[in-house]
């Protein structure tokens, strides 16, 4: 039955869910997210070029000649290298995109007392991807229009999805590097009782 207390106000007892324990404060998070970011514009284009120089290399000892390739699949794979090794050129926004997708994926995870290392190789990856292999796709499409080759665009498209796999994974082991949520979760824990 409820209870009323002054002025008609309903008293309800408290529920099991009243008595937790504050959200931990997790440290770091927003310095993480930050330095992240712009690992995340540098080790694409670390990434991206030492591709470019293991494929050009590679091409050079297959075939003896010392160009890149300009069409068709290695043509697109050079073209995604060559626009990932040139992404510090747009800091600007490079810098800001990846630090909004670092903060709302795996920044997020150390409040939500995720401590396990997959989720948050797994979204970087994820998101490493979306944004470096978006990005050669679209200027892929546009760089094969007078073309006409769906080599070239589908090439350009999965060489960026690979780069931005690795260096979204760069980034995950940085960010666990950084934050530490294994150790802050933990000894938070540990502190509450």
């Amino acid at each position: 039955m409820a209870e009323f207390g002054p002025n008609g106000a309903v008293i309800t007892p408290p529920s099991a869910g009243d008595y937790r324990r504050p959200p931990a404060k997790v440290k770091r998070v927003a310095l993480a997210c930050f330095i992240c970011a712009i690992a995340a514009s540098a080790s694409v284009a670390l990434v991206a070029f030492g591709l470019m120089t293991a494929l050009r290399f590679a091409v050079t000892m297959v075939t003896e000649s010392s160009g890149y390739a300009s069409v068709g699949v290695l043509g697109g794979a050079n073209f995604a290298m060559s626009l990932a090794a040139l992404n510090w050129v747009l800091f600007f926004i490079t810098i800001p995109a990846a630090w909004l997708a670092i903060g709302l994926s795996i920044g997020q995870f150390p409040h939500r007392h995720i401590i396990a290392a997959s989720p948050y190789y797994r979204w970087s990856a994820i998101w490493g991807a979306i944004l470096v292999g978006v990005t050669c796709s679209v200027f892929g499409a546009f760089a094969s229009l007078g073309m006409q080759a769906l080599g070239f665009w589908l090439s350009a498209t999965l060489t960026g999805l690979f780069i931005g796999v690795l260096a979204g994974l760069i980034c995950g082991a940085l960010f666990r590097a950084i934050v530490r949520p294994e150790h802050q979760i933990r000894q938070v824990e540990i502190e509450a009782f």
